[in-house]
């Protein structure tokens, strides 16, 4: 150990979850000025990873598969859970029937955004938050075993380079259907994800859904040619200003929008696709130094 360097326990309430080392700036013992001590602190970063997309575009599904190669302290917040409860969604003047698609009131966003705010203070999930995703059947799509493992080593390799550098990374997922809808929202984002799946598929995946369990206990199941009438509609209204002449199925990304787009198919193979590029956009965050020290 070198001189004047000492490692010192301190006691658990005085500095929690922080590395501390006590480094003296004082010359030797036989000198006479006066000694003084730095603490030199393990800082934390965090990064905020946005994945969007149309409903049914497999969101939740990379997300999961992300965090499974995550090494340590990571969360995933789901928008869905901000909806609000069913007796506050509107009708469709057209239709007659619910409108839990149109992005400006389909979420609770005030709300949203102080979970995100708490997130970017804190890197931890709202006091008492709870998801009810796992209400929710999804589809069971895989990635290669052998990647997922690749990718697990690097993310384990980038928080050791980190942690020589002084810092512990936090990981923080946000999926959503219309997350790129709120200007504030995407402010909070580090990594911007965007899945691009052509309307008949994401048609057949919501019909074969259909259903939906609420977190309030209650189920949803979509009334006849609701994808068509209701779902599509609302997408294009989110998510059109992200592209240009407003296309959204063929319409380049505007370069100042900063996002990541994919377009995944069906299966394992295009899964991992997705994944792979994600963790890429992902690694490159960290390395230009993105995110927050708290």
């Amino acid at each position: 150990m070198p001189l004047g360097e000492h490692h010192i326990r301190l006691p658990p309430h005085s500095l929690a979850r922080k590395s501390i080392r006590r480094r003296d700036t004082c010359p030797p013992r036989s000198s006479n000025p006066p000694c003084t001590t730095a603490l030199i602190m393990a800082n934390k970063r965090l990064i905020i990873v946005g994945i969007g997309g149309a409903s049914c575009s497999g969101k939740t599904l990379l997300a999961k598969h992300i965090q499974r190669a995550l090494p340590t302290h990571s969360h995933i917040l789901h928008q869905d859970d901000f909806a609000p409860r069913e007796e506050d969604i509107p009708y469709s003047p057209k239709y007659g029937v619910r409108d839990w698609d149109d992005p400006s009131t389909a979420i609770l966003w005030p709300a949203f955004r102080a979970a995100l705010q708490h997130a970017r203070k804190t890197g931890e999930l709202p006091p008492g938050h709870t998801g009810h995703d796992q209400l929710n059947t999804q589809a069971s799509v895989g990635i290669d075993p052998e990647v997922g493992r690749r990718w697990k080593e690097k993310f384990t390799q980038a928080a050791a380079e980190a942690a020589k550098r002084g810092e512990e990374i936090v990981w923080f997922i946000v999926d959503g259907f219309i997350l790129y809808w709120d200007k504030e929202v995407v402010s909070q984002l580090d990594v911007n994800v965007f899945l691009r799946v052509p309307y008949d598929v994401l048609k057949q995946r919501r019909e074969d859904r259909r259903t939906y369990h609420l977190h309030d206990g209650d189920v949803w199941t979509d009334p006849p040619q609701y994808f068509e009438h209701i779902v599509w509609p609302a997408y294009i209204k989110a998510h059109e200003h992200l592209f240009s002449d407003g296309d959204v199925d063929e319409g380049q990304v505007k370069p100042e929008e900063n996002l990541l787009a994919l377009t995944p198919g069906d299966g394992e193979a295009e899964m991992t696709r997705a994944f792979e590029a994600s963790c890429e956009a992902m690694i490159a965050a960290l390395r230009a130094g993105k995110g927050r020290v708290m």
